[in-house]
């Protein structure tokens, strides 16, 4: 017990409360497969990092100019690239998920079951990123909790805005008495015209890739083509 209580003083120097906070819930947004402690996290970065420095101080000329910027490129980038990177692909997949979620659970919804069963129901039919993380919802309420603690809970691991909102509606939805289905009706039409606002996006982009691609690959062949026989001529 005293060298666990040493131990959390020693970490307490070395990082504050708050970033331990701040990157545990980050943590908890990647997934239940992805569970680690922001503690140890940190640990790693460290470790990672000093090691990095003493090996770049001591093995390369002007070590003691590239290992400060190694260092500090290092360990801010440790997190995008194990964390951030991981986050936008899982928000991007959570999102494309759930309109189809959501549309069979507003379907199980009109046939009369409420929404703890057909929460079920949707989860029992659909395999997918989301689901899994409303199947912990449900494994929660078996041990105990209320419906709204355990969406309260699964907005904690829930890293996507959109989805978030959606859960949101729906816990204020069955506080107030509102109609569920009604809800859930206004959140599908909003799925499906974010997903046709992003499709759009995606649309308006190609001009400026092949833009982009033109002037890599084509104009310089163009060049080479038109220039090609004077350069011969030169060379020759």
């Amino acid at each position: 017990m005293d060298n666990s209580r040493s131990k959390n003083k020693v970490i307490r120097k070395i990082y504050r409360d708050k970033d331990i906070y701040a990157i545990q819930q980050k943590l908890n947004m990647m997934g239940n497969n992805k569970n680690m402690d922001a503690v140890k996290y940190m640990n790693i970065r460290l470790f990672i990092t000093i090691s990095l420095f003493i090996f770049i101080l001591f093995i390369f000329k002007g070590g003691y100019i590239y290992a400060p910027i190694v260092f500090i490129v290092l360990y801010f980038l440790y997190d995008y690239v194990c964390i951030e990177r991981y986050l936008k692909k899982r928000i991007s997949l959570l999102d494309q998920e759930a309109l189809r979620f959501f549309e069979i659970l507003t379907l199980t919804l009109e046939s009369g079951r409420n929404l703890e069963h057909a929460l079920e129901i949707t989860c029992f039919n659909v395999e997918s990123e989301l689901s899994s993380e409303f199947k912990q919802t449900l494994l929660e309420i078996k041990f105990g909790k209320s419906l709204l603690e355990a969406l309260e809970n699964m907005k904690k691991r829930i890293p996507s805005e959109t989805i978030n909102n959606i859960i949101l509606n729906i816990t204020q939805t069955n506080v107030f008495g509102n109609s569920i289905l009604e809800t859930m009706y206004n959140q599908i039409d909003f799925l499906r015209e974010k997903q046709m606002l992003e499709i759009k996006e995606k649309i308006n982009k190609i001009p400026n890739k092949v833009s982009i691609i033109s002037v890599i690959f084509v104009i310089p062949l163009i060049l080479l083509l038109i220039l090609g026989p004077f350069i011969v001529n030169i060379l020759s």
